[in-house]
């Protein structure tokens, strides 16, 4: 019974902390200094290196050669085409559950004006959806999207 109890207790504990830490909703508007690939990039933080940011929900093609992975199909043509739409521009950056990942970089749902980017790339063709619990508002949608893109046969789907 004891047991039960002291089980009960820390995951009430958890929860609340949890609860706590949630950064949905939260918003935030930088600079895009630059892009790293089809779903990352650098924002003006006023630090040398600027901070990083990861696009929620998608995953973009390799950009580069590393020691685990190869360059992907159609990821040159991702990182120009998000170069080409936020490099220098103002966005709004606007976080899910979760704010951070395991890599230290913020997580966020970006926005140029109007233009949600997130769903642009999928829709587009140049990221596919990417559902990482606990961020995964969006999850439904973009799954949507990229049955559209596919059956349209745009970017990766051609």
């Amino acid at each position: 019974m004891l047991k039960r109890f002291n089980f009960l207790v820390s995951a009430t504990i958890i929860c609340f902390l949890f609860l706590g830490f949630s950064y949905k909703g939260e918003e935030r508007y930088a600079t895009v200094r630059r892009v790293i690939d089809g779903d990352t990039f650098v924002i003006d933080n006023g630090r040398k290196k600027g901070e990083r940011v990861r696009l929620i929900g998608i995953d973009a093609p390799e950009t580069r050669r590393t020691a685990r992975k190869e360059v992907g199909y159609y990821g040159p043509e991702a990182k120009e085409y998000l170069q080409a739409m936020l490099t220098g521009k103002n966005v709004k950056l606007v976080f899910d559950v979760g704010k951070k990942d395991r890599y230290g970089r913020l997580l966020a749902y970006v926005y140029l004006r109007e233009k949600f980017v997130n769903a642009e790339l999928v829709a587009q063709g140049y990221a596919v959806t990417y559902t990482l619990a606990p961020n995964v508002q969006y999850a439904d949608f973009f799954v949507k999207l990229e049955r559209q893109a596919r059956q349209a046969k745009r970017g990766l789907w051609k």
